[in-house]
């Protein structure tokens, strides 16, 4: 069997739903298991709407522009079925509910934001069913088990193969839709981290020892770099699993981070394909040996430089780096790139207020604390000389970089 995830883009629209039909319907003969992510920006529409409601805000007007989002997709695609009408009306009713329960915040935007995922997924089951393919709607939440570290659960293996395995029988000649993104804790939602579709997809494959796993995007497959900021940018045919676990470390947005690592452990390719053309070949990332691959260009944008300044002039020290390290460990901050100099330990972050206020706000308790923000970060993996010199030498650095195969850059643009 193959499992498909279809992400935001290509179900953000009634046309889009068709041709996901359409390519569906090329593969019918093999069991599929397809994970669908929210339709276009619902999650972002959703984070506003769990923080005006929260918070005790009028959220009037952000929740109509999902409801409205959703309906026109639903007559637009000809759904006119009463009882179905009837269960997506009750997913609106029922947003307001969870939005108001108590709770932390982020256990409360794991309830509403994941409700999403769970609206699309049930469109597009109904559509397919309408389309004559054998469709089954699936809750990920019933059989994707985690902990509850909310907005970044943690995969508890164990249960989630056993109740995963449970599917094997509804494949057969049958699909299977159900939900990226989300997971569930006892009888709790939960939800593995923003743009987590691809790794509920890798999850599912897995568990059902897939025969592959294909990622549709709308670009022809995982690239050199963002063809939006270098347009010269090229297709890679094929990558190994490290290749692409490294790509998506250091930024690269075509494939969640934690994809890679359960796939790689059970040898199941990875595909990358394009859903406006699905005749293109894509990438495979699989077991494979490349010798010379060209420059991987990766920009990420929003990040903040923060740097340490020892206060009695003493050097920077193992016990010193030890506890800033704590200190960013307990803030649940991860370091994209770092450097140290006799006095000082500079780092760079990804920008998340207040998160990173907070920590700084810790360190200051024992070191001197600068920080700089809208800064990009420029990683260039497999750097060839022309690539090294005009990234390093380019305008508004302000931390450089480099081993033997890569080059790091912070820059204010």
């Amino acid at each position: 069997m193959k499992v498909f995830k279809f992400g935001g883009a290509s179900i953000k629209s009634a046309a889009a739903i068709k041709n996901v039909a359409t390519i569906v319907q090329q593969f019918e003969a093999n069991r599929l298991l397809i994970v669908v992510s929210a339709m276009g920006k619902t999650t972002n529409a959703l984070e506003r709407f769990v923080w005006q409601a929260y918070n005790h805000q009028n959220y009037t007007s952000t929740l109509q522009e999902i409801v409205d989002y959703h309906t026109l997709i639903i007559e637009q695609l000809g759904i006119n079925s009463p009882a179905f009408i009837t269960r997506i009306l009750n997913q609106f009713e029922n947003l307001k509910t969870t939005a108001s329960q108590p709770g932390a915040y982020d256990f409360v935007y794991d309830q509403v934001v994941s409700q999403g995922e769970i609206l699309s997924s049930l469109i597009v089951n109904e559509f397919f069913i309408q389309q004559g393919i054998p469709s089954v709607w699936v809750d990920a939440r019933q059989y994707l088990q985690t902990d509850n570290t909310w907005r970044e659960a943690k995969v508890n293996w164990e249960q989630s193969q056993a109740k995963i395995e449970g599917l094997k029988k509804p494949l057969q000649g049958k699909v299977i839709i159900t939900q990226g993104f989300i997971g569930g804790s006892e009888t709790k939602t939960t939800t593995l981290g923003r743009d987590g579709s691809d790794y509920s997809a890798a999850i599912f494959a897995t568990c059902l020892a897939a025969e592959s796993v294909t990622i549709w995007k709308d670009v022809p497959g995982v690239m050199s770099a963002d063809p939006k900021r270098l347009p010269n940018a090229v297709v890679f045919d094929e990558l190994p699993y490290q290749e692409a676990a490294e790509m998506t470390y250091y930024g690269a947005s075509v494939i969640h981070p934690k994809t890679i690592k359960p796939l790689a452990n059970a040898n199941i390719p990875l595909l990358v394909k394009n859903f406006d053309d699905p005749t293109l070949p894509g990438t495979r990332i699989h077991r494979c040996k490349i010798y010379k691959l060209p420059p991987l260009i990766v920009f990420k944008d929003n990040q903040c430089l923060i740097s340490c300044k020892v206060t009695d002039y003493s050097f920077v020290n193992e016990q010193q780096m030890g506890h800033i390290l704590t200190t960013l460990s307990q803030h649940d901050v991860h370091i994209n790139v770092m450097q140290n100099s006799a006095i000082t330990f500079s780092f760079c972050v990804d920008y998340r207020e207040p998160k990173t206020l907070h920590l700084i706000e810790a360190l200051s308790k024992n070191f001197e604390v600068y920080y700089n923000t809208g800064l990009t970060l420029i990683t260039i993996k497999n750097y060839d000389n022309s690539t090294f010199n005009a990234y390093r030498n380019q305008p508004g650095v302000l931390l450089e970089q480099s081993s033997r195969s890569t080059l790091q850059v912070l820059v204010r643009l």
